[in-house]
């Protein structure tokens, strides 16, 4: 791969670089880990709820409704 193909770490990688590069114990590193994984988490939750409003569900419209993936060679019923 040449230099010009190669893509530029991204600010978060930075920053991310920056703060691994001091000596963090293995309890902060958990710590920063379920920060990160919730941040996320709270930032798709935020995604759903916009476009359940957006789209105008209601708990009703999916009580009772069956919405699994049926197995292969099976028929959705």
């Amino acid at each position: 791969m040449t230099a010009s193909s190669k893509q530029p770490l991204s600010n978060l990688q930075l920053q991310l670089l920056q703060l691994f590069a001091q000596d963090v114990s293995e309890e902060d590193l958990k710590a920063i880990q379920r920060m990160i994984v919730r941040y996320f988490a709270e930032k798709a939750s935020d995604v759903a709820d916009q476009d359940w409003e957006e789209k105008g569900y209601s708990v009703e419209q999916f009580k009772g409704e069956h919405m699994r993936t049926p197995h292969k060679g099976q028929k959705n019923e």
